[in-house]
């Protein structure tokens, strides 16, 4: 009971917070607008809010917010499951089997370090200028991150451990049932969360090179538009999505990885 009350006091606490630093920063941003050439071309956070608000019922272009929302959730769920599922097997394959990771290690090493914007000319190229090539983007950003931590996830278990189950009569298939996987599952974790703000900011910038509707979309046209409000409200979506997502993935984590959550 005591515990129970002790963690609802640490949420409350940080709860508070949050509030008091979003607080605080809105404060600041409206000083700068007020008392600084800065006003001259940045809106202030009360018309970015109102303008905000609006755009939920009134549409920017041939969607309201919430619709260009919806189009860019769409494609990173899409690009997303696929290099989270392709990133796992292969992080896992190279952790596990030496002769795998002799074989893909090099070349992902490689490809890595390359930042997913870098690809865009090529995307274009290879799949045009429609869906197929945000769907790459997103499956390559999401791909690097979850590959890395699942490789580290599996190499970090504790040898040792493994040792004593096999001198306990467990087979190579059981250590990485019953050891290397449950060991390995809050890296792979840790991996999504990179995977999924990635992921995120992937969408956005694929979005402004090339769209009709999205997130990104709405901050190009706010700067063909000349309107730093629109962009700014672009910028608000994008941050309270990412926040959104980010949050959501340590729920998902801290329902599925009881034994092993990390600190929020």
């Amino acid at each position: 009971m005591l515990n129970r009350f002790n963690k609802s006091s640490r949420n409350y606490v940080k709860t508070i917070c949050a509030a008091v630093s979003i607080l605080v920063f809105l404060c600041i941003w409206q000083l700068v607008v007020s008392f600084t050439k800065a006003g001259l071309v940045l809106a202030g956070p009360a018309d970015t809010l109102t303008a905000f608000f609006v755009s939920i019922v009134h549409p920017i272009g041939t969607h309201t917010i919430e619709g260009h929302i919806l189009w860019s959730l769409s494609r990173v769920l899409i690009g997303f499951l696929l290099g989270s599922i392709t990133g796992t097997v292969l992080g896992i394959l190279m952790g596990w089997f030496k002769v795998a990771s002799a074989l893909f290690r090099p070349i992902f090493e490689i490809l890595r370090p390359i930042p997913p914007i870098a690809w865009i000319p090529l995307s274009i190229v290879w799949f045009g200028l429609g869906e197929s090539s945000k769907y790459f983007l997103i499956f390559y950003s999401a791909f690097c991150a979850v590959t890395m931590n699942a490789y580290s996830g599996v190499r970090s278990v504790d040898p040792e451990l493994m040792g004593a189950a096999r001198m306990l009569g467990a087979n190579n298939r059981q250590v990485f049932s019953t050891i290397v996987l449950p060991s390995c599952i809050p890296q792979i974790f840790a991996g999504l969360q990179i995977a999924v703000g990635t992921s995120w900011a992937t969408v956005v910038a694929a979005e402004m090179v090339r769209s009709s509707e999205g997130v990104g979309w709405v901050i190009v046209k706010g700067q063909d538009s000349n309107s730093t409000v629109q962009i700014l409200v672009g910028i608000v979506a994008i941050g309270i999505v990412g926040y959104i997502l980010a949050v959501a993935m340590r729920a998902i984590e801290a329902r599925l990885c009881r034994w092993s959550v990390r600190e929020k």
